[in-house]
């Protein structure tokens, strides 16, 4: 009985173990195929605008608020940082963020 318990122990743990795995690799995946495309989109997020624009090394986002009704940030400020290999620019206004990252190759 304990052997049985065991055994359906141990294989659900390496069960659970490759599925983390898999969806770590898949994680992986999708940065490198986000990073690796051209894009541009505009839409619409609640009373908020998005432009998105993408290609290889660079990423740009555009989030306009009328009146700032909706916004998801809160003041005015501008930051400039590096996250890893990459190079981040952000900008805040009542009614308006944008954001700017460019990547070494």
């Amino acid at each position: 009985m304990k052997a049985a318990v065991l055994a359906t122990s141990l294989v659900m743990l390496l069960g659970f173990g490759n599925s983390v795995a898999a969806h770590d690799d898949h994680h992986h995946h999708e940065w490198r195929r986000w990073w690796g495309d051209e894009r541009k989109e505009e839409f619409r997020d609640g009373p908020c605008e998005v432009k998105i624009e993408s290609k290889r090394g660079e990423y740009k986002r555009e989030v306009k608020c009328k009146d700032g009704i909706g916004a998801r940030w809160r003041g005015e400020w501008k930051e400039k940082f590096r996250d890893g290999r990459c190079r981040v620019k952000q900008e805040a206004k009542r009614d308006e963020f944008k954001e700017e990252v460019k990547c070494d190759d």
